[in-house]
């Protein structure tokens, strides 16, 4: 969990009655005073203090996190949905009239420039993190606290930007491959083996498209949002998006080069 500061509160000193208790005294079960001031390590969050639901936002970001894995939970279960029929689909086959056992799978060649698209892929989630941690830096989140500009955002909108360059480089990568398959006469309905190809390949793309949607909403709301919290919940859940579309690819592409 990335360190939330919050802005220090101010608290007028009220004299103590006579029915309050002393220093250090816990006998009334009241709980003693706490140090409401900002800390790099959470230690003085104190977010407890306040009623479920309105804990500012630490929960604001964990609510958001869950809320993407359940998300990704369910693309996860169709991805894998898919690579067990790609396999099946690899191991099946017919009987001719000779009782001839036949296996119409024929490999597909795997364009080469897919490696390529794998390592921008990969760099795009560099960047894509590396902005997300500027969100958290505690030396510019005190700078915009105290009215000195924007550093966080200028600095995540910067490396989201190249996110989205490289996110745009991978889908215009992958275009470039299925081209090079249709100029070698390999279609959708070629085979099984290039049917699972275009199917993967299209559908991981489609989701990478909803990513770099998110990323321009993220970059939308670093220019235009005033709380600082809501550009911190839109950012970390953009770039562990991103992360998961990077992780699957690379599952999806060694499915596909070593699988057939």
């Amino acid at each position: 969990m990335p360190t939330i500061l919050t802005p220090p509160g101010i608290h007028k000193p009220r004299r103590p009655g006579p029915h309050d208790p002393g220093e250090g005294d816990n006998g009334s079960g009241r709980r003693p005073p706490t140090d409401k001031r900002t800390g790099g390590n959470g230690d003085g969050d104190n977010w407890s203090d306040r009623p479920q639901g309105r804990r500012g936002p630490r929960e604001r970001i964990s609510r958001a996190r869950v809320g993407l894995f359940f998300a990704l939970g369910g693309d996860l279960m169709f991805f894998m949905a898919l690579v067990s029929v790609f396999f099946v689909a690899k191991t099946s086959g017919h009987f001719d009239a000779y009782s001839r056992y036949i296996n119409d799978w024929l490999p597909t060649a795997i364009p080469t420039i897919l490696w390529l698209n794998t390592a921008v892929l990969l760099l795009s989630s560099v960047s894509a993190e590396i902005a997300r941690r500027s969100m958290f830096r505690e030396t510019d989140l005190m700078d915009e606290w105290f009215g000195f500009g924007r550093p966080t955002s200028r600095r995540a909108a910067l490396w989201l930007s190249a996110t989205l360059v490289l996110g745009a480089l991978f889908l215009a990568g992958q275009c470039v491959a299925w081209s090079q398959l249709v100029s070698q006469h390999v279609f959708f309905n070629s085979n099984a083996s290039s049917h699972f190809f275009y199917l993967i390949t299209v559908t991981h793309a489609v989701h990478l498209f909803l990513g770099i949607g998110a990323l321009i909403v993220a970059l939308g709301f670093l220019f235009r949002s005033r709380q600082l919290a809501s550009r911190q919940v839109m950012v970390d859940a953009t770039v562990w998006y991103w992360h998961a579309m990077g992780i699957l690819w690379i599952f999806l592409f060694a499915v596909l080069e070593y699988g057939q």
